[in-house]
């Protein structure tokens, strides 16, 4: 809104305007500004503005008369080199055969006084035109200037380009940086050859992400400057993942209570790279209390507006400051561009007022005296023989550092590039509506902007020059690095390159080794907030803290994480585990109860154990079949009931090794089957020893017709076939097949027989559960039968053996993970077959072996009488 009124109130006092002569039909020009130029005809004119004087002077206001125009004092030796490689660079093209044949290019330079009132007075008069008079009224023909290369500030490049912009006269900046003059709305001719203000943050940022810089103090300078550079560097470090451990700004006061207190922020933070955005004049203050406090072990990382300063290279701030990192502007080279600036002579071009003032402030005499001869040929001669003390010893002659003339160069040869390229345009393939092509003799400066956002070409030192959609070059910085001389200066050393490639984005390269390193160490320091999370760990945040700082937690059980600093934890596949140091995912361990584990030797040998104790009491019962302890109770029941347990104690090798589909099936089914012929044989037993002891009275004298040996043995097979038939309907219809298993343990594959039908196991268990509950109710109920050899009371402690040891099973098999339910099965088919040999076999083996004397029939008979 100031910058508006100030042009509105300039424009009403004094423009250049037009009146009409209405005899002649002529525009006369009504006013001229005084303004410091440099001028060369040509076929099309190039316009410029540059800081030759760094301060405007108005003189007072007397409401009386017309005031005197304002003039500029204190004169700028460098931005002179930078009017002067314009001016060089137009000369070296009219000599290019290739580049423009048959065209001459001549400039307007016009010198702005570092003043936005200066600045628009002379892009006026560029946009204008500062003839007498102007006869075509048409407004036909070439434009005054084709194209302005300049300004170098933003903010008079902002007030020109509102302006100019409208007639779309192309601009090229050479200095201007300001990230808002990339609208492309608002400004629609500009064009710059330096990286504008966000490419800068970006290059920046490619430095700290290079060193691994996550933790990072930030300085500004109190102005716009610093406060839209710290605000866009803010915004690029939280797109990368980077933290700023402090933010603070300079006073542009220099308050030294302010300069202490950013000083105790500093120290106490534990960010050891410190980015500071501000020119010089505000980081010196700051830098005096460093050295007061002698405050080290800090990397500083300078931004472009103080990364080549004079003021911060003193010998008092070496042991500070060297070492610092910091980007500027492309450096380049410009062949015979020093040759050139030494050839200026004052005679040469007399009408050329900047050239007058440079010579007057270079030498000191009046350049009006030296061309008057008739002051006296000793003035003359006394003024003119100082031409040759021009010397490389001045920021004019200055070559070594090409910076802001570089970027001139380049935005000449970029207005060039594209006149050149719009006098190429082949007629019926013009870009233009009806595919016409510009008519040279009335070139609207619209088209040239259409060209000139389409340059493509290479300067002489190599670095590519084309412009983006916003009118913006391709970034590209030097990294410097600040190196302590054997002066106790300090030198600056260009150590790397930070360039915009189309395709990937910023490419930064750097030689590490030439970059000195203010520690002992020698080497690039750390500045994190938290070390990086190794492999298997994962990023914890801390609640209140910037990302950059976290906490380092183990993956879980199951998880993996392979990469450092790493979010998240990765599941591993169901078939695999992590490791022990979680960073990898590896097949899972598969268990099975196999014959090289401990327990499944151990229950393999007790299975053997038992089969052969089943031999040996069958060897014994056969030596001894005709005793009458071995045929009591139907003898052949005895050895049926011999060969079943052998069967159990066998089919325990079933359930060990690993699971396969022929296993699978047959373990419980010769289980079921065994145990049900063991069942039933001792079912029909006890029966027997019923049937007996009834036959022996009066009343039931007929019971042993019901219970002879045909009946015995159809009992037990029938009995015994139910168990098969319920075997085969399991098997047909949800046979029992090899599983792996990952529900019970996580980390290992539990390699199982899957029942397969839960019915068709729970009625094979609820079959044999029936048939023993039946024994043993009967003989709980034959239990005090008289006898000297009871049989019924051996079979009720048998049958109370095996039913409790399966009704322990439930529990326990439910409960078991993995191979651990299979041996608690087996143990349970151990235990109730050792409890049956053991509780009927053991006394009759104990008085054949031991007590044959018992082992007749009148030993049995007398203890019965005796009983009686």
């Amino acid at each position: 809104m100031r910058l508006t009124l100030y042009i509105s109130l300039y424009l009403s006092f004094k423009c250049i305007s037009a009146a009409t002569d209405l005899r002649s039909g002529n525009c006369l020009l009504q006013g001229r500004f005084k303004l410091n130029g440099m001028y060369q005809d040509g076929d099309f004119i190039l316009g410029g503005l540059f800081e030759v004087h760094f301060f405007t002077v108005f003189p007072d206001l007397s409401f009386k008369t017309e005031p005197e125009p304002p003039y500029c004092e204190i004169f700028n030796m460098e931005g002179f080199q930078h009017a002067q490689t314009m001016a060089f660079a137009i000369d070296e093209i009219n000599k290019n055969p290739n580049l423009l044949p048959n065209i001459t290019l001549g400039y307007h330079l016009y010198d702005n006084c570092v003043m936005l009132g200066m600045a628009f007075r002379a892009a006026i008069s560029l946009g204008s035109g500062t003839e007498e008079s102007f006869s075509n009224l048409n407004c036909t023909g070439p434009p005054p200037v084709i194209g302005i290369v300049g300004d170098a500030s933003s903010t008079p490049s902002i007030a020109i380009s509102s302006v100019l912009g409208l007639f779309r006269v192309p601009i090229v900046s050479h200095y201007a940086t300001c990230s808002c003059l990339s609208d492309r709305k608002k400004y629609p001719s500009f064009f710059r050859t330096i990286p504008s203000d966000a490419f800068q943050v970006r290059a920046m940022i490619q430095i700290l992400r290079h060193f691994g810089w996550t933790w990072v103090g930030l300085l500004y300078s109190d102005d716009d400057y610093g406060v839209y550079a710290a605000q866009a560097f803010q915004q690029e470090m939280q797109s990368f993942g980077l933290c700023v451990a402090f933010l603070e700004f300079l006073p542009h006061d220099n308050n030294l209570r302010d300069i202490q207190r950013i000083m105790g922020v500093i120290q106490a933070s534990t960010a050891r790279v410190v980015v500071v955005f501000a020119p010089s004049s505000f980081f010196i203050p700051l830098m005096e209390e460093v050295v007061l406090q002698n405050m080290t072990g800090r990397q500083w990382i300078a931004s472009e507006a103080w990364a080549t300063s004079l003021e911060s290279q003193t010998p008092r701030y070496l042991p500070f400051l060297r070492g610092t990192l910091g980007i500027a502007i492309r450096r380049g080279e410009i062949k015979r561009l020093h040759d050139f600036l030494l050839r200026i002579r004052p005679s040469s071009d007399p009408g050329n007022n900047m050239l007058r003032i440079f010579w007057e402030n270079m030498f000191g005499c009046s350049f009006e005296t030296v061309l008057k001869e008739t002051d006296g040929e000793q003035v003359k001669k006394m003024c003119t023989g100082q031409e040759d003390l021009i010397t490389t010893n001045t920021p004019y002659t200055d070559v070594s550092g090409l910076r802001a003339s570089y970027n001139v160069y380049k935005a000449v040869y970029a207005l060039a590039h594209a006149l050149h390229d719009l006098m190429q345009c082949e007629e019926g393939r013009g870009p233009f509506s009806g595919n016409i092509c510009a008519d040279i003799t009335n070139m609207k400066p619209w088209q040239l902007v259409h060209y000139l956002q389409k340059v493509n070409f290479t300067t002489g030192f190599g670095d590519h020059v084309s412009f983006d959609k916003n009118g913006d070059a391709l970034a590209i910085y030097d990294v410097l690095n600040w190196h302590p001389s054997s002066d106790e200066s300090i030198r600056i050393y260009t150590v790397g390159v930070v360039n915009e490639v189309t395709e990937t984005g910023m490419v930064l390269k750097l030689d590490e080794d030439a970059i000195y390193w203010n520690f002992e160490t020698k080497k690039a320091p750390r500045s994190v907030c938290s070390e990086s999370c190794p492999p298997g760990t994962r990023r914890a945040t801390r609640k209140g803290f910037p990302v950059c700082c976290f906490d380092c937690l183990p993956c879980g059980d199951g998880e993996i994480s392979n990469t450092t600093d790493a979010i998240e934890c990765m599941v591993c596949p169901d078939e695999f585990w992590s490791n022990i140091y979680k960073d990898q995912c590896v097949p899972k361990d598969v268990e099975f109860l196999s014959y090289e584990d401990p327990l499944g030797i151990s229950l393999t040998t007790a299975s053997l154990l038992g089969t052969c104790f089943c031999a040996l009491v069958m060897i014994i019962f056969a030596l001894h079949r005709h005793t009458p302890i071995v045929r009591a109770n139907n003898s052949e029941l005895s050895f049926l009931l011999l060969a079943s347990l052998k069967l159990c104690f066998l089919c325990v090798l079933l359930f060990i090794g690993r699971p396969q589909l022929w296993t699978c099936q047959l373990r419980h089914a010769v289980f079921g089957i065994s145990f049900v012929l063991c069942i039933s044989s001792i079912l029909v037993k006890t029966m027997v020893v019923i049937a007996v002891f009834k036959s022996s009275r009066p009343e039931g004298k007929g019971a042993m017709k019901w219970f002879g040996a045909a009946q015995q043995r159809c009992t037990v097979l029938v009995l015994t076939a139910l168990q098969i038939v319920i075997c085969t309907v399991w098997l047909s219809t949800a046979s029992p097949t090899p599983h792996k298993n990952n529900q019970y343990i996580r980390s290992k594959i539990v390699y199982e027989c899957a029942i397969g039908s839960v019915a068709g196991f729970s009625m094979l268990l609820g079959y044999i559960g029936l048939l023993a509950a039946v024994s043993f109710l009967l003989a709980f109920l034959a239990r005090n039968l008289p006898d000297n050899f009871n049989e019924a009371k051996f079979i009720t402690f048998s049958m109370l053996i095996f039913c409790a040891v399966w009704i322990a099973f439930v529990p326990a098999y439910v409960s078991s993970p993995g191979k651990y339910a299979v041996a608690v099965e087996i143990f349970a088919i151990l235990a109730s077959s050792f409890g049956l040999l053991v509780a009927i076999f053991a006394p009759k083996c104990y008085i054949i072996l031991l007590h044959p004397e018992r082992n007749t029939k009148n030993a049995i008979m007398g203890r019965e009488t005796h009983k009686k």
